[in-house]
């Protein structure tokens, strides 16, 4: 494989933890520029990572030939903007969740991606883990029999404290909901566990009904959610994420007629935990040793691979499009009390 150049936009601690380790070990990948807006930080993130240059402009960085791609890990109401940017200056581009604040920015990007030639990519890294891989597997081949329910949850917390410690500093943003996309724990951790059953059903969430502990005037954004699901395919789901829960137990399960699945600890983004199936014709445990950067490495190989082959990323635009969708249904059931039935996305 050819050599393939990378920059990262904005130099965050996603970026520093995960995407910046994540393409210094994809195959054929090379991290060729990293942007924040303060040029002594880009400077320090390059010298570190051993990117080859630093920029403190968007417009420099997609000015620079060696890019083919960007990994873009801004706050989240810059995704959409700095992804239309990216695409309109010919780089493909690779964005962290959510891919929008609305549905409609989010059509708006993939237009324009499509428009010019490029793929659009979501770090959507359960979709790489390989027992989820497996699982999904067993599902399509029958092994569970008909899919009754489908759970998820995933949190973290610590012990005393009633609420989390209000975001501050260059992490503000996550405080204010017009730059957040009007949703906390959904946007920050529960989305990942939402399009994880959708990616291992293969079906998709076509109703929903959340209770929060925020969507109020008083406290617009939830640290706790829980929520039903109904799939397109006939399984019922419910997910639960929340920064209010130490040591909770963070699972995916599937009951079937014919048998079931767990992943133990396996609903957060990266490798770790156990698959536990029991049917009929399968019964098999396997444990996997964490990896932090494993998936995003292997989200990143995929992303290269979609571009060489012509075909979408296993993380897509419109599996972000869709959990955009599903966060805006969230948040008006939240605020109603009403279950809402999604239309299909566009």
């Amino acid at each position: 494989m050819m050599s393939f150049g990378w920059a990262i936009i904005s130099a965050g601690d996603f970026a520093d933890s995960r995407a910046a380790p994540g393409i210094n070990q994809a195959e054929g990948a090379e991290l060729v520029a990293v942007h924040s807006r303060d040029q002594g930080r880009a400077e320090a993130f390059a010298e570190k990572h051993g990117a080859k240059t630093a920029y403190s402009s968007v417009e420099d960085v997609l000015s620079d030939s060696r890019i083919d791609a960007v990994y873009i890990t801004s706050p989240n109401h810059l995704h959409g903007p700095y992804t239309v940017m990216a695409a309109n200056a010919g780089k493909h581009v690779l964005a962290e969740k959510p891919l929008s604040l609305n549905v409609a920015e989010g059509i708006e990007s993939m237009r324009v991606c499509r428009k010019r030639g490029v793929k659009l990519g979501v770090g959507l890294h359960l979709r790489h883990h390989p027992g989820h891989i497996e699982t999904r597997r067993l599902v399509a081949d029958g092994a569970l029999g008909t899919i009754a329910l489908a759970q998820a949850q995933i949190g973290q917390g610590e012990r005393g404290n009633v609420q989390p410690e209000p975001r501050s500093g260059l992490r503000d943003w996550w405080t204010h909901p017009e730059m957040v996309g009007k949703a906390f724990a959904m946007l920050t951790i529960g989305v990942h566990a939402i399009d994880d059953l959708q990616f291992l059903l293969g079906q998709q969430v076509v109703e929903i009904a959340a209770i929060t502990d925020g969507q109020t005037p008083e406290r617009p954004l939830e640290n706790l959610a829980a929520m039903s699901l109904r799939f397109d395919g006939g399984a019922i789901g419910t997910m639960c994420c929340g920064m209010r829960l130490p040591e909770f137990q963070n699972d995916v399960a599937l009951y079937g007629s014919e048998g079931k699945v767990m992943l133990a600890d396996g609903s957060w983004p990266r490798l770790q935990g156990e698959l536990r199936v029991s049917s009929e014709t399968v019964n098999t445990t396997v444990a996997y040793e964490p990896d932090f950067v494993y998936l995003v490495t292997k989200n990143i190989e995929d992303f290269q691979r979609a571009i060489a082959e012509d075909r979408e990323p296993a993380a897509s635009g419109s599996h972000g499009l869709k959990l955009v969708q599903l966060t805006e249904a969230m948040v008006e059931s939240a605020k109603t009390g009403r279950t809402i039935k999604l239309e299909p996305t566009p």
